[in-house]
């Protein structure tokens, strides 16, 4: 089976760098998996598309070095099932909040006797190679979102659930959720709960992801040691860059 690139980096010590595809278009995916990112996360959630869509975001990236990552509409076995069987090295399930919603997704994401993934020789088999149900178990990531208030406060129990790989901090709905509006990364209580998240999973042995909106978040989590950092996602990226680039040429008049 393909190796998981990003449980290597955390054993040696190195932050994997994600991209974050909400616009739909395999091109940006592939342009991104290309790039120098670590991995690439189709985003079901809040990205404008569908499975259908997301199916093609998965291949364009299996043509890049990058690891296939997806995040699902919500904690749903039957999605996280097909998100696997297209080829997705990894599941970031949002707005977990309780011991069972953690073990659920943990549960999505490993064959029985480990867990009640259903078998679908699919996709996953075709990127993943012949030998993928003999260590898929020990090679997908399920990363539980914290993203909410009772999800910070029980963080020790929900990483303590058997088969989930770790967590991955949502600031801006936490920001919501703690009355700081969504970018609230200067905010000394956010920048705790950020460290809180982080020292819970080092704890407990497990894998910590985040969301960084800007670049001093981005350079902070990763200098805390987070072990996947995403410096914002593709439409972001594409407002950046048009906005630079317009500035160019309205400075040259």
């Amino acid at each position: 089976m393909r190796q998981n690139t990003l449980k290597t980096l955390k054993n040696q010590g190195q932050t994997a760098a994600n991209a974050w595809i909400s616009l739909g278009s395999p091109y940006a995916a592939e342009i991104l998996g290309h790039s120098g990112y670590d991995a690439v996360t189709v985003d079901l959630q809040h990205g404008m598309f569908g499975f259908d869509a997301a199916v093609q975001l998965l291949q364009a990236i299996s043509s890049t070095p990058a690891i296939p990552l997806a995040r699902p509409a919500s904690n749903d076995l039957a999605q996280i099932n097909k998100l696997l069987d297209a080829g997705a090295y990894g599941i970031i399930s949002p707005l977990i909040e309780t011991v069972d919603q953690a073990a659920t997704l943990a549960r999505a994401c490993r064959y029985p006797p480990r867990g009640l993934r259903s078998f679908g020789p699919s996709r996953g088999l075709t990127y993943g190679g012949a030998d993928y149900v003999d260590h898929a178990d020990d090679t997908v990531m399920s990363l539980a979102m914290i993203e909410t208030v009772p999800a910070l406060d029980d963080i020790e129990r929900i990483l303590a659930v058997e088969e989930l790989d770790g967590i991955y901090f949502g600031p801006s709905d936490l920001g919501l959720a703690m009355g700081l509006g969504p970018n609230a990364w200067n905010q000394p209580a956010m920048q705790q709960a950020v460290r809180h998240a982080l020292e819970a999973t080092q704890r407990a042995g497990k894998y910590a992801g985040i969301f960084a909106g800007g670049p001093e978040m981005t350079a902070e989590v990763t200098r805390m040691g987070y072990h996947l950092v995403t410096p914002g996602n593709d439409a972001a990226q594409l407002r950046l860059g048009a906005a630079q680039r317009l500035k160019e040429v309205r400075g040259a008049r």
